[in-house]
C-alpha cells in the first residue's frame, strides 16, 4: 500500500523534531563549562572526604617540617 504524502511529510517532520531535540541535549551535555563545574564540584566533594583532607593536611605539615629543617640546618 502507498504511503500518502502527508503521512511521509508528517514522519519527516517528526523525525527533524526528534534530531533538533537530541542535538540541543547532545549541546547542553557537552558544554565545557558545565563539564568543568561538574568536575570542580566532584573534586571538591572528594577532598572534602576527612580521610583525604586529614592525609593532605599531614602530607602539608610534613612538607612544612621538612622544609623548615633543611632551612635551619
Amino acid at each position: 500500500m502507498a504511503r500518502d504524502t502527508d503521512d511521509i511529510q508528517r514522519e519527516i517532520e517528526a523525525a527533524r523534531h526528534r534530531l533538533a531535540t537530541t542535538l540541543d541535549e547532545l549541546a547542553v551535555r557537552a558544554d565545557p563549562q558545565r563539564l568543568a563545574d561538574n568536575t570542580k564540584h566532584a573534586i571538591v566533594a572528594k577532598v572534602n572526604e576527612p580521610k583525604i583532607k586529614y592525609s593532605l593536611i599531614g602530607a602539608g605539615a610534613l612538607f612544612v617540617l621538612l622544609l623548615l629543617v633543611k632551612i635551619f640546618r
